[in-house]
């Protein structure tokens, strides 16, 4: 239960959550001080709240939730320069050491010895203050809300996928499943230049909202399907196989429809989580020369984000349908869990303890 994994780090208590008090923490050297405005919930976060685990990693102490914070810098550590108190920031929940193989390669996302906000045993950002590297938060333009500097951190998913994918102008893409990442890759493909885009899933639902945002086609996937019948469907909606497929729903059958979808030379990216092991079909894969990619979280691209935002390259308000006070994080969390809407924000400051309320956007000190 999210009541017996969540502390606040404040001198504020919700009445409805039984939490651990904590101290306003003080930044040390290279950190900043955060007071946090608004924060994402994540399908991890939710996993984490109802399972006690994620992958191989297990929940075996009180633990902050929420990785998709963006706030206001209160208090600068030691040695920090290029931000300022009252700079708006989002925050790249990365916590990387900077000296292995793979951070001095860029690939901190690899980091041998990454901390990740939210992902025991590093506790997350759903609180009113936290402490975080200063190289790790990112100054947001005046014309970027709080709510979208939260949405930074989902849509860097998004773009990276679509960086190891290699999606270029002009490219017909797939996106499997029509869930909240498979709307941020579409978003992401989109701006990358892809010209026709085409996403799969079970819920009718979901992919009438995501056509309304951006998808050129859309496959219902009907229950027991086989993936050789899906994919027929897909290339004969999108009008040839796809140059490349991004996996977003964690299923077998999503996998082997993207394999079967992909022309060959292609590239299919498995982003979604599932079982360990599946069963998909490598001889074809074999055969039309596919480069089946991995990726894992991001590495820089919160700029590019940042700045895609902004220029209204990619709208991510639409992508925002729920919204509650800290005080209503278990309101917020059962939202998520019950796929209320798309995207719900926890906003953490002070004055918003009213539950549901209409998107505002005001400075939070």
């Amino acid at each position: 239960m999210l009541t017996q994994i969540l502390w606040l780090k404040d001198d504020f208590l919700p009445p409805t959550l039984n939490s651990t008090l904590t101290p306003v923490p003080e930044p040390g050297p290279g950190e900043v001080q955060v007071t946090v405005c608004s924060v994402g919930i994540c399908g991890s976060d939710v996993t984490l709240w109802q399972r006690g685990q994620i992958g191989e990693y297990r929940v075996t102490a009180p633990l902050i939730l929420g990785h998709e914070p963006s706030g206001v810098i209160s208090k600068l550590g030691e040695g920090v320069t290029g931000v300022e108190v009252g700079d708006r920031v989002a925050v790249e929940p990365n916590v990387a050491c900077g000296h292995c193989s793979y951070c001095r390669r860029g690939h901190y996302n690899l980091c041998s010895h990454l901390r990740y906000l939210a992902t025991p045993p590093t506790d997350g950002a759903l609180c009113r203050y936290f402490c975080h590297p200063a190289s790790f938060v990112h100054k947001l333009p005046d014309n970027v809300s709080f709510d979208e500097g939260a949405m930074v951190q989902p849509l860097s998913l998004g773009f990276y996928a679509c960086q190891r994918a290699e999606v270029n102008i002009g490219d017909y893409v797939l996106v499997s499943g029509a869930g909240p990442l498979g709307m941020i890759v579409m978003l992401a493909a989109r701006a990358r230049g892809a010209v026709r885009i085409c996403v799969t899933d079970i819920n009718p639902g979901r992919l009438e909202f995501i056509k309304e945002i951006g998808a050129d086609v859309t496959v219902l996937v009907a229950a027991g399907e086989e993936s050789k019948e899906t994919s027929r469907r897909v290339v004969q909606a999108v009008g040839r196989e796809v140059d490349v497929s991004i996996e977003c729903s964690g299923s077998h059958s999503g996998t082997s429809t993207a394999i079967y979808s992909t022309r060959p030379r292609g590239v299919v990216c498995q982003v979604g989580f599932g079982s360990n092991t599946v069963q998909i079909p490598l001889t074809t894969a074999t055969m039309k020369e596919l480069d089946i990619r991995g990726m894992i979280r991001f590495a820089n691209t919160y700029q590019t984000v940042i700045e895609a935002i902004a220029s209204g390259k990619v709208d991510v308000k639409q992508l925002i349908t729920h919204r509650y006070s800290l005080a209503n994080a278990l309101e917020a969390y059962n939202a998520a869990l019950n796929q209320l809407g798309v995207k719900v924000i926890v906003d953490c400051r002070r004055d918003t303890d009213l539950g549901w309320y209409a998107n505002n956007d005001h400075e939070c000190l």
